[in-house]
């Protein structure tokens, strides 16, 4: 599942989209800190980089971690875990730039959907995902943590 990196010009330098690996892999930790009330670990973080059904992308500007996505390719599916964008740089397109990169590697590999979780809270995430044909397809009661939150379901069917 692997493909060469994709860069998208719009700033003075271009963004990056590459495999998570043992360097940013640390960054990535920071940014779950900056992002999430429950990060992930470090050490959580570096099992997935050891996970051959993993698919951990970063947004990098030169040596700058923008933002990261995981996903989980099971079988036919993928299970996109998260989607996390530094605070200094929400709304300048770097999460959807991740989206498309993480949709395409799906339809490389010939995956029949994409489904996710997503605080019923977090608008900006539900927006984003249905502009790329995401339908919320359920509901996970008491889902998240710190504050307790519901979760919907988010499918986008690509077969």
């Amino acid at each position: 599942m692997l493909s060469k990196p994709h860069s998208f010009i719009s700033r003075d330098a271009p963004i990056v989209i590459k495999n998570m690996d043992m360097i940013t892999v640390f960054q990535v930790a920071e940014l779950e800190k900056a992002c999430f009330a429950d990060p992930w670990s470090l050490n959580s973080l570096l099992v997935e980089l050891l996970n051959p059904n993993a698919v951990y992308l970063t947004a990098m500007e030169e040596r700058t971690l923008l933002g990261y996505m995981g996903m989980h390719h099971i079988i036919d599916e993928g299970h996109i875990t998260n989607l996390a964008i530094s605070p200094a740089h929400r709304r300048e397109g770097t999460g959807k730039l991740l989206l498309e990169t993480l949709i395409s590697r799906a339809c490389n590999s010939k995956m029949a959907l994409l489904t996710l979780e997503v605080r019923a809270s977090n608008t900006a995430a539900i927006n984003l995902y249905g502009k790329f044909g995401f339908l919320s397809v359920g509901l996970r009661r008491g889902y998240y943590q710190n504050p307790v939150e519901d979760a919907l379901i988010m499918t986008l069917f690509l077969a």
